[in-house]
């Protein structure tokens, strides 16, 4: 066979060990099964043959949606729970060298955590706390996944559904919390009130003259009201009135001589 043949398969030999590796991209390179480095972004080349093999790993920041789970808060109720997880890989050579599958072993850790975490709250914790919850998700899983060479960037519940009975009984809750709100302003409100009594009483029965121009005022009101209605004034009542006006007038001349 002539010269070039040689050269020219020896040419498609080195042409296909190059590689390209996009900028979200990194190449783990082995070369006859040890690790032998990083490659990327860009284009690398690699010893062809099977000496060298490069496993691409995405480094980009990656969402999975963790499935329905049914578990059991510390309070004995069985609620229904989606979660979602943001992760990404920090160090490639550790998430191919240190575990097999890296993104599953993260998802199934993170299920797991949801599961164990939620076992030791309360259903109202569970509820009225998950900005706490979340932290302690991801601080549960954060240390192991590091030694993978993944960091969780956030995991969070996105929702929990309750049984249609514990729905009820919550509702019913509420209610009484509402009721209960609207008695303590009702009685505060009368409370208030009748102080105010007290004192408007304790003024008019030091001062008659006002007890008698209150139900002047009073016998107004009703007549505005209702012009139908007859008020009839039995003349003991003007005669206190009389009376009480000239004690009133006589102390208040007797005060300025």
């Amino acid at each position: 066979m002539p010269p070039y043949f040689y050269l020219a398969i020896v040419l498609i030999i080195l042409i296909s060990g190059f590689r390209v590796a996009q900028e979200y991209q990194r190449g783990v390179v082995f070369r006859l099964g040890r690790f032998a480095g990083l490659r990327g972004p860009g284009l690398y080349w690699i010893i062809p043959l099977g000496i060298d093999r490069a496993v691409t790993i995405d480094i980009r920041t990656r969402t999975v949606s963790a499935e329905s789970q049914e578990t059991i808060t510390r309070d004995s109720v069985t609620v229904k729970l989606n979660a979602v997880l943001w992760f990404r890989v920090t160090d490639p050579a550790k998430s191919v060298i240190a575990v097999a599958d890296a993104p599953s072993a993260v998802y199934q850790l993170a299920l797991t955590s949801l599961r164990n975490s939620i076992g030791r709250h309360d259903l109202d914790e569970v509820l009225q706390e998950r900005d706490k919850i979340n932290i302690l998700l991801k601080d549960n899983i954060a240390d192991l996944t590091t030694r993978w060479g993944v960091e969780i960037e956030r995991f969070e519940m996105k929702d929990v559904e309750l049984p249609a009975a514990m729905q009820e009984v919550m509702a019913m809750q509420a209610q009484a919390i509402r009721e209960k709100r609207a008695r303590i302003i009702k009685a505060e409100a009368e409370l208030e009130a009748s102080k105010k009594l007290g004192e408007a009483a304790q003024q008019m029965a030091n001062n008659p003259v006002a007890v008698e121009l209150r139900r002047m005022q009073m016998v107004t009101e009703v007549g505005a009201e209702s012009n139908s209605t007859t008020i009839l004034m039995i003349p003991s009542d003007f005669v206190a009135l009389t009376n009480t006006l000239s004690d009133y007038l006589r102390k208040k001349n007797h005060e300025a001589g």
